[in-house]
Formats: C-alpha cells, structure tokens, sequence
C-alpha cells in the first residue's frame, strides 16, 4: 500500500482509468461481435451498419490511447474483409 499522498492518489487514478479501459475494451468486443453475428447470418447491410459503429469506437478509444492506432485500423480493416467478403462471393475454381 502506497504511504504519501501523491503516490495513493496515483492508486485511485490507476484504479479508475483501469475499470474505464475494460469498460471500453468491452463494448469494443461486444462491437465486434454484432459485426460478426451480421456477417454470419449473410446480412451485410446490417453488417456495414454494425462496423460503421464499431469503427467509431475503435477510433474513439485509439483516440484515447485505451488501444493502439495500429490495432485500431487492423481490426477495422479486418472486419471490412469480411463483409466484403459476403458481398461479392468469390468464384469456385
């Protein structure tokens, strides 16, 4: 346990931004998961509606440095494969 007062003050700081991280780490997977559950079900427009708020977001907490900028986009980026993807199937050869 800290002794001086700047150093408890850190711990509710590090305490408190911790829990807002998870917080916003959280709505970011639940995000990502109603883009999938949309791509699943073949749905890309209720997909491209679902990453449209995903990738605010992600932007949002990259903005924040909650994630990285790189993870940020990688992720945007994959999710959009996807639906495009569904989109316009690939031909069988």
């Amino acid at each position: 346990m800290p002794h001086c007062n700047s150093a408890k003050k850190r711990l509710r700081q590090s305490i408190e931004r911790r829990e807002r991280n998870r917080s916003v780490k959280r709505s970011l997977k639940t995000q990502v998961r109603k883009v999938l559950d949309a791509v699943e079900s073949g749905n890309a427009e209720a997909a491209q509606n679902e990453l449209k708020v995903a990738a605010q977001k992600f932007d949002r907490a990259a903005a924040h440095k909650v994630i990285h900028r790189n993870a940020a986009s990688r992720t945007k980026s994959r999710l959009s494969a996807r639906i495009k993807a569904i989109k316009v199937p690939t031909p069988k050869s």
